[in-house]
């Protein structure tokens, strides 16, 4: 074993074993008394319910971390990766070609062997949970259309990265990074209109008190908006939700139908308040930038390890080829990535305070959108006190009671 097959053993290793502490710490934290302010609005039942949920949700994450570090391991060191590389050789069809089908043959291994865990998550536990809308034939018609848009999409980007780092040389890095941003850019446009609607029905929000109040609100803000949508949640989940989606004429803010029963009309114009305010202080480009420059960084590493022949032997590989450096290299990164997540992380909970004062300040309404995060944490099931450590790993948002502490701060000044 060689220096990079131990980096990459080790950062597997401390990855599972971190998420597993942050995990036990967070049922550590579980309690039976009801944190204060929830009064009357999560009664009991339903919040030992939200405990049960947790407690399902972390063992079942344990179980399929630990089957998908196992598989990983038996197929690494059962030298899975050369077998398949001699495999997809004997076709002949070329660096591209051949590396387009060593990555599908991996992917379609790993979705099949993680099929039977979503299976039982979305039928089992979140049948259990009173979540699951998904029926059958909604299961199989979503893998059939990611599977196609991985075709459609997914292929053809992987082949022109394939074909850069072959054939570019020494500009390969950032003549891929060029490209795979015009893509994400690409991406943005188009789908809200092309590819969300593909797995869910999108309705213009009905003329109305809502719809009212909510282009009312947006023209004191000057946000330029012709619609808010109405998604189909329901198809899937009872759990509700809202987000901004996309660029320019193809924007769209969409709600939830599931959201819009559970709220009055005040908490719904406060959530789109929140949303609204990600735009106006464009933490959206924020994002976008980020995720551009970490993928320029990853390419540039992938420039100087992309040919490492330590790399291909960390994997028992005798013939080097791109398509496999890829993989590797992705390997070897995730120490990097980890790190690289846990500041994107913070800088998306510092951002998601901002946009929750966005609203504050905009509809000086504080209460309703403390109401509207209280019953968004009771309809979902949502984890009260989770543990700090959890929420540095894991959390894009800050913890319910936080937010709501910052926003009761926002509105008393």
């Amino acid at each position: 074993m060689n220096i990079i097959a131990l980096i990459i053993l080790l950062a597997l290793l401390a990855d599972f074993l971190l998420n597993g502490l942050a995990d036990y710490l967070n049922l550590t934290r579980l309690r039976d008394e009801l944190p204060a302010g929830f009064e009357g609005v999560y009664d009991p039942d339903r919040y030992r319910q939200s405990q049960a949920y947790l407690r399902a949700n972390t063992r079942f994450g344990w179980i399929t971390a630990a089957f998908d570090l196992i598989i990983l391991l038996a197929f690494w060191f059962g030298k899975g990766f050369p077998l398949l590389d001699q495999w997809v050789r004997s076709f002949n069809y070329g660096p591209v070609v051949c590396g387009l089908i060593y990555m599908a043959t991996l992917m379609l291994f790993k979705a099949t062997l993680s099929l039977p865990f979503s299976l039982y998550h979305t039928f089992v536990i979140e049948e259990r949970f009173g979540f699951n809308q998904t029926t059958w034939s909604t299961y199989i018609l979503d893998r059939l259309k990611g599977l196609l848009l991985a075709v459609l999409l997914g292929a053809p980007l992987l082949g022109a990265v394939l074909a850069f780092f072959e054939y570019a040389g020494a500009n390969a890095w950032w003549l891929c990074w060029a490209a795979v941003t015009l893509y994400m850019l690409g991406v943005q446009f188009i789908a809200p209109t092309w590819i969300m609607p593909l797995f869910n029905k999108f309705t213009p929000l009905e003329t109305g008190e809502l719809k009212s109040a909510i282009l009312s609100y947006a023209d004191s803000i000057k946000f330029p908006i012709e619609n808010v949508y109405v998604m189909d949640g329901s198809k899937r989940s009872r759990k509700s939700n809202a987000f901004f989606t996309g660029f320019g004429a193809h924007r769209r803010i969409v709600l939830f139908d599931t959201l819009i029963k559970q709220h009055t009309t005040g908490e719904l114009v406060a959530i789109l308040a929140h949303e609204m305010g990600h735009y106006k202080k464009r933490h959206i480009i924020e994002s976008l930038i980020f995720g551009i420059l970490q993928m320029g960084l990853m390419l540039y590493l992938l420039s100087l390890f992309i040919s490492y022949p330590g790399l291909f032997e960390a994997f028992y590989m005798s013939q080097p080829s791109v398509y496999a450096g890829l993989i590797f290299f992705a390997m070897l990164y995730s120490p990097l990535g980890f790190f690289v997540g846990l500041f994107l992380q913070k800088r998306s909970r510092t951002n998601e305070t901002a946009a929750d004062r966005f609203s504050v300040e905009t509809t000086r309404d504080p209460q309703s959108m403390v109401d509207a995060l209280k019953k968004l944490s009771v309809h979902n099931l949502s984890n009260l006190l989770p543990h700090p450590f959890y929420v540095f790993l894991n959390y894009s948002h800050p913890p319910v009671l936080q937010r709501i502490e910052a926003i009761n701060a926002a509105g008393s000044r």
